[in-house]
């Protein structure tokens, strides 16, 4: 019996927790990382303030959290949109456009993870998220040169690159609430160009 009591406590805490996130992720759409205070995640999740803090001792471990959370299912939409197409360009071209419509959609939420101020531990979880990125094109420009599909480059130096306009580029929009779809075309066609290929 006390096992199965441990085993409801465990289940209740881990609803509690993830209710906390989805709270604090819900604010930050739309309201940002500076408009997400902890009380307000608190009410909106339903618990008592001391609660999230039982969680999350401090707001940055929080945010922190979300940022992982949201930015994990980023980089997994993008990955999903790429994997089915044939061409390594191809695929970075549709890392460019999942990253920007998605960002296009969750505006806010977009600029808290590209480029809004945040506390130190939550700025570590944006280079991840960066990394992630980087990561997931250097294998498609790693899989397009060994099939001679793209010429000859250093997939890391190209990857790194291409996350470094993507993110500049929607930043100033986002920021100034003017990004709009016609970023994505020429984007994409920068990709090209950066890649050594012809659209």
């Amino acid at each position: 019996m006390p096992y199965r009591s441990t085993e409801r406590v465990k289940a209740r805490l881990s609803a509690s927790r993830e209710r906390i996130i989805t709270a604090a992720l819900e604010i930050m759409a739309g309201h940002g990382y500076a408009g997400c205070s902890v009380a307000a995640v608190a009410e909106r999740a339903g618990v008592a303030t001391g609660s999230v803090y039982r969680h999350f001792p401090t707001k940055a471990e929080l945010f922190a959290e979300v940022f992982r959370t949201a930015s994990g299912r980023e980089v997994a939409a993008v990955a999903r949109a790429a994997a089915p197409l044939g061409s390594a360009a191809a695929q970075v071209a549709a890392v460019a456009e999942t990253f920007c419509g998605r960002a296009l959609r969750a505006p806010r939420l977009a600029y808290a993870l590209l480029a809004e101020p945040v506390d130190p531990a939550v700025d570590a979880e944006r280079l991840v998220f960066r990394r992630a990125y980087a990561d997931l094109i250097a294998g498609y420009v790693t899989a397009g040169v060994g099939r001679g599909e793209l010429p000859p480059q250093d997939p890391e130096l190209t990857a790194t690159a291409l996350v470094g306009a993507l993110a500049e580029a929607m930043v100033g929009p986002l920021a100034a609430g003017v990004a709009g779809p016609d970023t994505i075309p020429d984007l994409v066609t920068f990709i090209h160009r950066a890649l050594g290929v012809t659209p």
